[in-house]
């Protein structure tokens, strides 16, 4: 009989657990989701830091590696996605009304740790891309990440594909490809 009420109480404690952890994470989301909000506000706000208001902009999904759009006074930050070599890079592109890159940040990568991960911190090589105009070219106005050439790539389709955006062009050709 002990050991059942054993039982008992130890399914209890997890049933009570499961409560508190549930009545936490539905009082927390509102909270998480305003936090990642002000996140967003304050990237595009220092990508772009001519404009004080961003609108999101509808967009109709002719570069598969647009995501989302957002209008400032002076340009629009672009959200794109790309594929790198263990997975997608996601970025975040100011770009002013000229077509002129004005600041950029790595959102989300999961690149190898060493070597293309070094894009979310290497400040040489994403100051590269600052004052671009749909034209950088791994190899040629960009210097790779040393052993990672495919998210090297992976991040100027992003900032190219952001800049066509803004300014018309058609940047469907130079999209990343393995090896190329």
């Amino acid at each position: 009989m002990s050991k059942k009420k054993d039982l008992g109480i130890a399914a209890l404690c997890v049933v009570i657990s499961d409560v508190v952890v549930l009545a936490v994470s539905a009082a927390t989301a509102g909270t998480a989701a305003k936090n990642a909000q002000a996140e967003l506000d304050t990237a595009l706000a220092f990508l772009l830091p001519e404009s004080t208001t961003f609108t999101p902009e509808a967009y109709d999904g002719t570069d598969e590696a647009i995501q989302a759009v957002y209008k400032g006074e002076t340009g629009y930050v672009v959200e794109t996605c790309t594929d790198g070599y263990v997975g997608k890079v996601v970025l975040l592109v100011g770009v002013d009304n000229d077509g002129t890159v004005t600041g950029l940040t790595v959102r989300q990568m999961e690149e190898t740790w060493g070597l293309g991960a070094q894009a979310l911190t290497d400040i040489d090589f994403l100051i590269q891309f600052l004052g671009t105009e749909g034209d950088a070219e791994v190899g040629s106005t960009v210097d790779a990440l040393t052993g990672a050439t495919v998210t090297s790539k992976a991040v100027a389709r992003g900032v190219n594909a952001a800049v066509g955006f803004v300014t018309g062009a058609d940047t469907s050709s130079s999209a990343t490809t393995w090896g190329g």
